[in-house]
């Protein structure tokens, strides 16, 4: 069953259940009212009739107190302790009742009863009589036009609640189409993606804070992720495809060398060799870069207040040892920074290495602050970048200088995944440079949190 018929079927069901309990309890509650009421006039009628013939009996006769105290559809007796009674006076429409057996009540008595399909109130008050006996002044009284009202009520809650079905099926089917409408909305716009390939959001006209809005606005965010990461799948797979189309060609080139003149040659053995060695590192750096920043929806970062000369020390050191280079750390020992330590050693490494394969003398790192912010300055002497070409270095697989990119490993990849670090740590990169003179890269980092 679809989500709209069960709604549209709960709410009807739901809604005239309700509307059936509550016209029965009303259906109930006034005729409890109206026979309690009918009980209660009864008694009051029957001791008045008692208090006058208390204050008349004595010029009066009692049969004649009782005929014109009998009720207009019932009966008035004076019931003695035998069950015998001289005196029991019925009205024309209820002469059935004079054969009804007698019972005598030491106290009052009251109750509802029926006889021969008819219903009754009945009430029986103690009293003393002239003579000293006790006797029972009795009263039945017919409440048939009360259950004549009581009856048409029921009728007309019956008619009223069977009228209510309807606009209650045609307001449960509104209801329902209003609650599917954004779910509806939902699911074509998903048909739509589907078959046309093509990424759509929601249109949300309503502004008001409910869960109908609520899905939709979660709906279109989740669309946008997915959209962005299609374009970032698709941005993989473009520039994957078009970096590694280069080593590998130089790859397959050198290794049909090698197959061919290889042996007679040993110089181009060892050449292709190198080549082959290089291309094929160079492949993998790019693809672990490639693959990081694909990766990077969010960084976690774990931010904390760290030694920074400490910190560069323990790279510079590091960078010595690998790679066999002069690096010198200059700045006080005591500065301090607000950074994520891995992140940070992460970026410097990017720095350091990008100064190590474009520039040949030593490579010194200045570790400073202002009043504000903590800097690390990297500068080599190197062989520099245009001025023209600065504002493009962190575009992704940007290079100055292809040949010698290609030559010492580059993928351009580097400096972008710099600028996502430096943006995750809340850090600013500033870059100065002049051609076969050296580059210099400054990183302004928070003092504290």
């Amino acid at each position: 069953m679809k989500l709209r018929n069960k709604i549209n079927l709960y709410t009807s069901v739901l809604f005239i259940v309700l509307l059936i309990i509550m016209n029965s309890s009303i259906y109930f509650v006034f005729s409890h009212l109206m026979k309690e009421n009918e009980l209660e006039r009864t008694q009051a009628e029957v001791e008045k009739v008692v208090t006058d013939i208390k204050i008349a009996a004595d010029s009066i006769a009692p049969s004649e107190l009782l005929r014109a105290n009998v009720p207009v559809d019932g009966m008035i007796q004076l019931l003695k302790e035998d069950l015998t009674t001289d005196n029991k006076i019925t009205s024309l429409s209820e002469g059935k009742l004079s054969s009804r057996d007698n019972n005598f009540y030491d106290g009052e008595f009251s109750e509802l009863l029926t006889y021969e399909g008819t219903s009754y109130v009945f009430v029986s008050f103690p009293m003393v009589w002239l003579d000293g006996s006790v006797v029972n002044l009795q009263m039945t009284t017919s409440i048939e036009p009360t259950n004549d009202m009581i009856h048409l009520l029921g009728i007309v809650l019956i008619f009223v609640t069977l009228i209510a079905v309807l606009p209650t099926l045609i307001s449960s089917r509104i209801l329902s189409n209003l609650i599917i409408q954004p779910i509806r909305t939902m699911i074509n716009t998903m048909k739509d993606i589907q078959k046309n390939g093509q990424f759509k959001q929601l249109e949300l006209k309503d502004t008001t804070e409910g869960e109908l809005v609520e899905m939709g606005e979660t709906f279109n965010h989740m669309i946008s992720l997915l959209q962005k990461n299609y374009e970032k799948q698709e941005q993989f797979v473009s520039n994957a495809s078009h970096e590694l189309r280069t080593p590998l060609t130089i790859i397959e080139n050198y290794a049909d060398l090698m197959k061919r003149r290889g042996l007679e040659r040993p110089d181009l053995f060892e050449e292709s060799i190198d080549a082959i060695h290089s291309e094929a590192i160079r492949m993998r750096e790019m693809t672990e870069q490639l693959l990081s920043i694909a990766r990077q929806e969010k960084w976690i970062l774990q931010m904390e207040q760290i030694n920074i000369c400490q910190l560069v020390q323990e790279i510079a050191n590091t960078f010595q040892t690998t790679y066999h280079r002069d690096l010198f750390v200059e700045g006080s020992k005591q500065i301090i920074g607000y950074a994520d330590i891995q992140k940070l050693k992460q970026l410097l490494f990017i720095f350091l290495d990008n100064a190590r394969k474009y520039s040949d003398g030593p490579i010194t790192i200045h570790v400073g602050q202002t009043e504000k912010e903590t800097t690390i300055q990297i500068k080599d002497r190197g062989i520099g970048i245009p001025k023209e070409d600065l504002p493009k270095v962190f575009n992704r697989f940007y290079r100055v200088d292809q040949a010698r990119s290609r030559k010492q490993g580059g993928s351009g990849l580097g400096l972008t995944m710099a600028k996502d670090i430096a943006d995750a740590l809340g850090a600013r990169i500033e870059l100065s440079s002049k051609e076969n003179q050296g580059t210099v890269v400054t990183l302004f980092m928070q003092k504290e949190k």
